[in-house]
Formats: structure tokens, C-alpha cells, sequence
């Protein structure tokens, strides 16, 4: 039997939960002295004001621009981990191909890796402003499929947003991750776990970037 309460310990709020263990009827009858077990918890917790909940919920964004698939049998935290001790900005270009590209400059040298044979996800994405005008069904697939987008992220960030991938199983815990991107506002990260344990997202900030910056 379990009973949360909020409490006030030294000025500090706490939530409490007690926990009650029932011992069965015949060890009841054999421990006339002890009945119950009670275990008291006392959780720290801060009181949020209305006017702070805008700062804790997540963006509002738009349809991304590139959706894709990250692969269960290569995991791209590898290739960061690389990436991040080289340099301290990552390029990430995505294409609605299945083409995904990681990509540093530094000092004399420059690396690209990049992730072939992706599934892009077309649900739910932006779509380009010439598709709106075609009238064939070939074609507008043509266009989606061109779709790209490119972004500059903190290689640290990245890489502290893929630690799942050390932690989780792929096949067993991973139902899907897949990669939003939003140029020159945002990359998200959505992993749907399995078997229906509830999902979780990183937002990822990024740098804005020129038209002509490569």
C-alpha cells in the first residue's frame, strides 16, 4: 500500500511515499507483535511558478525538413565520439535519399562519413515549394525525395545525446530512433523504446548557417 503526500521539511517541500508491506494471515497469527513493515521515503522537490513552466516545456516547432531512420546495426555514437575529439563542431547533412553525413573541418583536414540506405520518414515532414505546383505523382515523389538539410551541432551535445546507444539494446529495448532536422533551428532526437515503455526526445540547439558557408 503505498500513500504520497507533500510535506514542508525546514522550509524545503518533500514528497513523501509510505509503503506498507501486509504480512499474510498466517504469519500475522504467528507475529502477533509485528503486523506491518513501513518504509518512509522523503523526496526533495522545488515548487515551479506558473509563469517559469514556459522555460521547461519542449519547442514549438514545424514540420522538419529531413526525417530518417537512424540505423540499428551501426551505431552513429561510434563515429562522434571520433568526430568530437577533432573538432568541436559537427556538420550533419540528411537527405530524404537515405543518405545521412557527418562532417568536421579542422586544422588541415577535413572528414565526412556518411550512412547510406537510411529510411526516410515522409509522415509528418515539410515538403518543398515546387512539390505544391506538380500535378504528377512521380514527380512530387522526385522532389520529396530530393529534399536535403544541413545543420551545425556542438559535438559534446551530440555525442551526450547519444548515450543510449551505449546503454540500450538495439534489437530488444529499441522500437525506433529517428532523426528530425530543421535548418538553421533545431535537431531532434525521438527514441520510441519496446515493448511500449514510453519514448524520449532531445532537442538539440544549432548554429545558424549562410547560404554560401560551404
Amino acid at each position: 500500500v503505498k500513500d504520497n503526500k507533500i510535506g514542508i521539511n525546514q522550509e524545503l517541500p518533500v514528497q513523501t511515499q509510505q509503503q506498507q508491506q501486509i504480512q499474510p494471515q498466517q504469519q500475522i497469527q504467528q507475529q502477533q507483535h509485528s503486523s506491518m513493515i513501513g518504509v518512509h521515503h522523503a523526496i526533495p522537490v522545488r515548487m515551479m511558478r506558473v509563469e517559469d513552466l514556459q522555460h521547461h516545456v519542449p519547442p514549438r516547432l514545424s514540420m522538419p525538413d529531413v526525417q530518417l531512420e537512424l540505423p540499428r546495426d551501426r551505431p552513429v555514437k561510434t563515429v562522434v565520439e571520433r568526430l568530437r575529439m577533432i573538432s568541436p563542431h559537427i556538420y550533419l547533412e540528411g537527405s530524404m535519399k537515405g543518405l545521412l553525413t557527418f562532417q568536421i573541418d579542422g586544422d588541415g583536414a577535413s572528414i565526412r562519413t556518411t550512412f547510406t540506405k537510411l529510411n526516410p520518414i515522409h509522415e509528418d515532414c515539410k515538403q518543398p515549394q515546387q512539390q505544391q505546383q506538380q500535378q504528377q505523382q512521380q514527380t512530387m515523389s522526385e522532389d520529396r525525395d530530393n529534399t536535403c538539410c544541413t545543420v551545425k551541432v556542438d559535438s559534446k551535445k551530440l555525442h551526450a545525446c547519444l548515450h543510449w546507444q551505449g546503454t540500450l539494446n538495439m534489437a530488444r529495448d529499441v522500437s525506433c530512433a529517428t532523426l528530425c532536422m530543421w535548418e538553421n533551428e533545431m535537431l531532434v532526437l525521438d527514441i520510441s523504446l519496446n515493448p511500449a515503455l514510453g519514448r524520449f526526445m532531445y532537442y538539440i540547439p544549432v548554429h545558424f548557417l549562410s547560404s554560401d558557408w560551404n
